[in-house]
């Protein structure tokens, strides 16, 4: 293939949450950009026929088996790519749940595996891929927000606070490292055709967010895929630091 059509060829991608959705969706976008790329999840089985389908088209890849609330296996995910397959460019932090559910009566355990995975998992992953970045003087942090680290939602308190915290975290770092040829871009999705509503254990969070699905033609996780490639496939003069995509019609 030539060079316009594999635009990430000879490049390292490490993706997380990459056992479903818009992991699995980004994973297959960057290889057939052809990238060498890194999947990481807890799912082994579902990242097992990820790792099939990719190989079945060419792409150099590495498994790996990662719960990003553990900051040791982040650090150790982010060292065996680098050792595997010879580096890291592109960081993509999209492991993340969405518990939705009211403050008043919640169960605050669904608030700590929110801030553990949306919130600590980000900063654990880019802490352990952020100074080989910066040494090296290029490299792009894609983290995988949500329209709701813009817009607060009664019924999504908590969520809304985790996704605002991965806004100002990306803008902070932006600043710090774009100097040093490292850009940090954040994708915020509205409603997308996901796993996410399955786990919500609030019964009534849960139809209140599958009748708003319903009331649209949600986006599919390729739709936020192209998002991520976009992003990582700019010149590197230009940084695209932010992109918001919604449904046509979703109001907010």
């Amino acid at each position: 293939m030539s060079g316009s059509t594999q635009p990430l060829a000879g490049k390292v991608a490490l993706v997380t949450g990459a056992s479903s959705g818009i992991g699995e969706a980004t994973a297959i976008a960057l290889a057939e950009a052809g990238a060498a790329v890194a999947i990481g999840a807890r799912r082994r089985d579902r990242l097992d026929a990820l790792a099939g389908k990719l190989r079945d088209g060419g792409a150099r890849l590495l498994q790996l088996d990662l719960d990003v609330t553990d900051e040791q296996a982040c650090t150790a995910a982010v060292a065996r790519t680098r050792e595997e397959l010879g580096g890291l460019d592109v960081l993509v932090n999209n492991a993340g749940v969405m518990l939705l559910g009211t403050i008043v009566g919640a169960d605050t355990e669904d608030w700590r595996r929110m801030l553990q995975t949306n919130v600590m998992g980000v900063l654990y992953m880019t802490h352990a891929a952020i100074e080989g970045m910066v040494e090296q003087g290029s490299g792009d942090v894609v983290n995988v927000s949500s329209v709701a680290g813009r817009v607060a939602r009664k019924g999504a308190g908590v969520y809304n606070a985790s996704k605002w915290a991965v806004n100002a975290f990306s803008e902070s770092l932006r600043q710090e490292v774009t100097g040093r040829g490292v850009r940090i871009g954040l994708v915020e999705p509205g409603a997308v055709a996901t796993e996410l509503t399955d786990h919500i254990t609030q019964p009534e969070a849960k139809r209140a967010s599958k009748e708003m699905a319903q009331a649209m033609t949600p986006l599919q996780a390729e739709d936020i895929a192209r998002a991520v490639l976009f992003l990582v496939t700019q010149p590197p003069h230009v940084a695209v630091n932010e992109v918001l995509v919604r449904p046509t019609d979703q109001e907010r």
